[in-house]
């Protein structure tokens, strides 16, 4: 089966992005890719090249990925699902972990969390449609071919599905790149001040309109003030905190450790003009998913 692993592995990387859209879970990312090799591999034999290997393993891909979508709840973002809390103190409820996104490591901007949260937000068909469509840019007649539908319930999921990413917005257009001088200046300022435990410096830089979303709790906050009030709860003193930089879902981060123990990591959300937002996934183990991805870059 040689063939089939030189088809496929190059593959790999696209399969697994657009798993992860459509399923918003790292790791239900990384299964589905590997059960869609596991059937290709099976199927190999009688692939009769019709369509393309891409076209084929894609097809597998979304059908691996709408089962097990169909299987569960949608996944989101604190800010996703409720209100902002309007008391810092109170006892958060938890989410359980299989309902909220899972970061993505990498330094793909096309995996936003923004975007992968909005994604979520419709039901799977339509999700793999625009995907499909819009992301990959297979034609029409290849998607209906690959879900087993007409031409035109294709035309006429994808319109819904781009009215309803119209309607819940899908990432801001004033974002930078993280690896701009601009990100890495505000990278660092967060990192300075959380492990030196300078609220103060940490406030400066979250825009007036900064939200927090801190998972596995249910409750976030939205506006520099409250933000402020949470953060200086977590700070703790000099040295409590140590922030590795990486890169997550295409935006800067940190891989935090707190008492010399993997604690998660913080994803930013950064502008032109400051930090619009911090979404804390409080999961030791992402810390190690992450760094072991080679994703660590140095502050300046």
């Amino acid at each position: 089966m040689k063939d089939f692993e030189r088809a496929a592995a190059p593959l790999r990387g696209e399969l697994l992005a657009h798993s992860y859209r459509m399923l918003g879970s790292w790791h239900e990312a990384e299964d589905a890719v590997q059960e869609t090799y596991l059937r290709g591999w099976r199927a190999w034999d009688s692939f009769e090249e019709r369509s393309s290997v891409r076209t084929w393993l894609h097809r597998i891909v979304t059908n691996v990925c709408l089962n097990a979508a169909r299987d569960r709840g949608r996944r989101a973002l604190p800010s996703g699902i409720g209100v902002p809390a309007d008391d810092v103190y109170g006892q958060p409820d938890v989410l359980p972990p299989e309902t909220w996104i899972e970061p993505f490591p990498g330094d793909r901007t096309d995996l936003r969390l923004a975007l992968v949260a909005a994604m979520q937000t419709l039901p799977p068909a339509q999700r793999a449609v625009l995907l499909l469509r819009d992301v990959l840019a297979f034609s029409a007649a290849e998607v209906a071919e690959m879900m087993e539908m007409s031409v035109a319930a294709v035309k006429s999921s994808l319109q819904r599905a781009r009215a309803r990413l119209a309607e819940v917005g899908s990432g801001p257009d004033d974002v930078v790149e993280p690896s701009s001088p601009q990100a890495r200046r505000l990278l660092d300022a967060y990192v300075t001040a959380f492990e030196t435990a300078d609220v103060d410096a940490l406030t400066t830089v979250l825009r007036a309109d900064a939200t927090l979303e801190l998972l596995p709790n249910r409750a976030w906050f939205a506006g520099k003030a409250d933000c402020s009030r949470v953060f200086a709860a977590a700070v703790g003193r000099a040295g409590d905190w140590r922030m590795d930089r990486v890169i997550v879902n295409g935006q800067p981060g940190v891989a935090a450790h707190l008492h010399g123990q993997p604690f998660g990591i913080a994803v930013l959300d950064v502008r032109r003009n400051g930090i619009a937002g911090v979404i804390v996934f409080g999961d030791p183990a992402f810390v190690q998913r992450v760094t072991a991805r080679n994703v660590v870059v140095g502050g300046d």
